[in-house]
């Protein structure tokens, strides 16, 4: 029996900064990869507004791999309509959560003609993570790690990324960066929090942290973490030296985020003075132009996605228009879309007569919010937010008992 004919060579792929600027084309305002949010109708709203990289959700390497179907494999990332990773769907990196190298081998060269690279999640430090043993639970797993990443780098056509949590050591963060570079990850990004930071408890991301990976490691580095306002971005740039910040939560309460880096494309001017150089644009707009780009697509947006964009980006003025609040929480059907639209467009008009009604008030409306000492600004505008955490105790200066409560930061 003859023997086999070699396997034919991939091109030369690029990495490190190559691949970062010539591939990529140098971004530095990324949107992180974030579970049914980071879908496509959300990743091409976002390119508008200023983002330069975009993920996609984390896809369950385990649960692609063992159902190779095209129907099964288009919920998580739909290659039949050509849209997902398309022209207009770049730079894109395809992000899956894995313990098991060939069942991520094989599912990340199912999509790899599709995308820019693939990621690694290391940093899911949620409950499904611990069960599912992904993400930031294999962060004591160094010899694992290292195969999956490695399987990436020697097998794919295209460079494969990580994506991973501190420790509560700068030295080990360093050392765990260290190694995911020799293991092949042409790009880190560092998020500044530790495993046990998570929903109550996430508070602030140590950024001296990710300014010790940056100066350890070659290959380019982002950083995750604490990015609320325009100004954030910036300040994260210079305190880091990262090469690019990503945002997730901040991103989700204002897609505008980036805005003043889209050269002119937004489509509301920016809001100065105390508001520093950030563009905040009208909420129910940008859910109408969001909500738009979903009936064009071929590519079905899952109505979960829909429903938890809505709910993030109105938030300022959802707890005002309790009405509307219900009516978008029963939402459902075959029309739901349009059902969306009609609530929003209600949502807008109400909007467009309260910033009527405050002509003249504007800056007495941009306010500090004197328990976090942050910018509250006008109920109809994209805003971050600050969730609330339950009370912690302190003693005054005189030995009386107070409460102290505590926010997130994202």
């Amino acid at each position: 029996m003859a023997d086999s004919a070699p396997e034919k060579p991939f091109p030369r792929k690029l990495s490190g900064y190559d691949f970062y600027r010539d591939v990529l084309g140098s971004p530095k305002y990324v949107v992180a990869p974030m579970v049914d949010q980071s879908e496509l109708a959300w990743r091409i709203l976002s390119r508008r507004y200023g983002a330069q990289l975009v993920y996609t959700p984390m896809i369950n390497a385990k649960i692609f791999a063992l159902n190779p179907s095209q129907k099964h494999r288009d919920k998580f990332f739909d290659i039949s309509h050509a849209e997902e990773g398309g022209p207009s769907d770049r730079p894109l990196i395809v992000q899956f959560c894995a313990n098991d190298p060939d069942q991520l081998l094989a599912s990340a060269q199912a999509i790899q003609d599709h995308c820019d690279a693939v990621d690694l999640n290391l940093g899911c430090p949620q409950e499904i993570a611990r069960s599912g043993h992904y993400g930031s639970f294999l962060q004591d797993e160094w010899d694992l790690i290292h195969k999956l990443v490695n399987t990436l780098h020697t097998h794919l056509k295209v460079p494969v990324t990580a994506k991973f949590r501190v420790f509560p050591s700068t030295e080990k963060t360093v050392a765990y960066a260290r190694m995911l570079e020799n293991a092949g990850a042409q790009i880190l990004t560092c998020h500044g929090r530790i495993r046990e930071q998570r929903g109550h408890n996430t508070g602030l991301a140590d950024w001296c942290k990710i300014r010790a990976v940056k100066e350890a490691v070659s290959v380019p580095v982002f950083a995750n973490g604490n990015i609320s306002y325009w100004e954030d971005v910036q300040r994260c740039l210079e305190e880091t030296g990262a090469d690019a910040v990503m945002s997730a939560e901040g991103q989700l309460y204002n897609p505008a985020l980036f805005a003043p880096a889209a050269s002119g494309t937004a489509t509301s001017t920016p809001t100065k003075g105390t508001c520093g150089e950030g563009i905040y644009a009208p909420h129910a707009k940008l859910a109408l132009e969001y909500l738009g780009i979903v009936k064009s697509l071929k590519t079905k947006t899952a109505l979960s996605a829909v429903k938890g964009h809505l709910f993030k980006l109105m938030r300022p003025a959802l707890s005002r228009e309790r009405d509307l609040r219900e009516r978008l929480s029963k939402i459902g059907g075959p029309d739901a879309i349009d059902q969306y639209i009609e609530v929003v467009e209600e949502m807008r008009e109400r909007m467009e007569r309260d910033e009527v009604e405050s002509t003249g008030k504007t800056d007495e409306l941009i306010t500090i919010e004197p328990t976090v000492g942050l910018r509250a600004l006008p109920h109809w505008l994209a805003q971050p937010y600050f969730r609330p955490l339950p009370h912690t105790h302190q003693v005054d200066p005189k030995g009386k008992l107070v409460c102290c409560p505590l926010f997130i930061l994202h």
